[in-house]
């Protein structure tokens, strides 16, 4: 099965490199897991520039994340932990790229939950452009 096309609100199977690993001088992701695709930037020199937000299970320690609801998590298949779509931080990358992954072993030529419901996307959308007018955002790039 071909990579999805990227696209907004997409949900994808990702090795996310966390800022904070990132700022500690790692370059790999410790875990995949399912990232949001924010922006795709068509026509990039090397192809699409991607960026994407990282769901995690770790509850928020403030307001820079927003919960994904539970019947979304069913309807796409993911598990029944409580999860967030962090908005602190965001990784950029050269589409389909080497940190891609397929959602599971049963779907191994898989690579997307399929897309978030557009009023859920468009919040977190809004609030992660809101960190980024106030600076309170950071980036990953990802050259390979």
């Amino acid at each position: 099965m071909p990579f999805p096309t990227p696209r907004p609100g997409l949900v994808i199977d990702y090795s996310y490199l966390w800022l904070a690993k990132h700022r500690q001088g790692q370059v790999e992701g410790t875990q995949d897991q399912p990232c949001v695709i924010m922006l795709a930037t068509e026509g990039a020199a090397n192809g699409t520039v991607i960026t994407v937000a990282p769901i995690t299970h770790s509850p928020p320690q403030d307001d820079a994340a927003v919960e994904i609801p539970a019947a979304t998590k069913q309807r796409h298949g993911l598990d029944a932990e409580r999860s967030w779509v962090v908005i602190s931080e965001v990784i950029r990358f050269v589409w389909a790229g080497p940190h891609l992954r397929p959602i599971s072993r049963e779907n191994a030529g898989r690579f997307d939950y399929g897309m978030l419901p557009p009023a859920l996307f468009t919040r977190i959308r809004n609030l992660l452009v809101e960190n980024a007018r106030q600076r309170r955002i950071g980036l990953v790039v990802r050259q390979e």
